[in-house]
């Protein structure tokens, strides 16, 4: 009897890689045209909040080209979410993929956006870069300085009192503040910015744990190498 209740104890894992396979299967699929869409996302995003001056017409292009990006996204998550076996629990897991879908496209709920660049490249880099850490960690650190300043300059430009109005300034206080360096010169005065901040302080604090940690690891991996060198060698010489 116990045959049976050892094989049933198998194929329930069994059964869940195999439909993890199935979304795996479509993210490698997809993966070059999302990365490609991701990108076409932030020009469109990017390029009216940079020059506040852009032509009506190329504006109303960029309008659209995002909101065909955003579609991508959506249908590329709801994809997922039918290859998924739990629906509700790869749902709840993905939380920030149903909020970004769902929220209606406010002004003030534009920064969420960039949310789904982030995963987007994540996804891509994740398995290219894997075993390269400090590359991984300086890419992630270079994307989310240049997307800060981005929204930060998109919610601070136009707000009374701000000292954020121009690219430059922006991608200033943004890598001053993924550093935790903080000179103080350019500061955030809305809500959104604010906040923008405190995402991309815990970022920078995680980012320099990440590199922290690998750097640490590479040392001991080479100190334990050495000694299992030295010890290989010691037995050679007594043998």
């Amino acid at each position: 009897m116990a045959a049976p209740h050892e094989s049933s104890e198998h194929e329930e894992p069994v059964a869940r890689r195999g439909h993890g396979a199935r979304v795996a299967r479509w993210e490698q699929r997809v993966e070059i045209p999302m990365l490609l869409l991701a990108a076409a996302f932030l020009v469109a995003y990017a390029w009216p909040v940079i020059d506040p001056g852009l032509d009506g017409d190329l504006r109303s292009t960029l309008r659209a080209l995002s909101w065909t990006v955003w579609l991508a996204f959506a249908v590329d998550f709801l994809i997922r979410l039918y290859l998924a076996e739990n629906r509700v629990w790869y749902a709840l897991r993905h939380w920030y993929d149903v909020v970004l879908i769902l929220l209606p496209m406010f002004r003030a709920l534009r920064l969420l956006r960039l949310l789904a660049l982030l995963r987007m490249l994540n996804r891509s880099m994740a398995g290219t870069l894997s075993g390269r850490v400090s590359v991984y960690v300086a890419g992630t650190a270079a994307l989310t300085s240049v997307l800060a300043a981005i929204a930060v300059l998109d919610v601070e430009q136009h707000a009374p009192g701000a000292n954020i109005t121009e690219f430059g300034d922006a991608l200033w206080w943004s890598v001053v503040t993924v550093t935790t360096v903080g000179y103080g010169d350019f500061y955030p005065v809305t809500l959104q910015g604010r906040l923008v901040a405190v995402a991309l302080m815990i970022m920078g604090i995680s980012l320099v744990g990440t590199l922290t940690a690998a750097v640490a690891s590479a040392f001991v991996s080479n100190i334990q190498r050495e000694a299992e060198d030295a010890k290989s060698a010691q037995g050679a010489q007594e043998g």
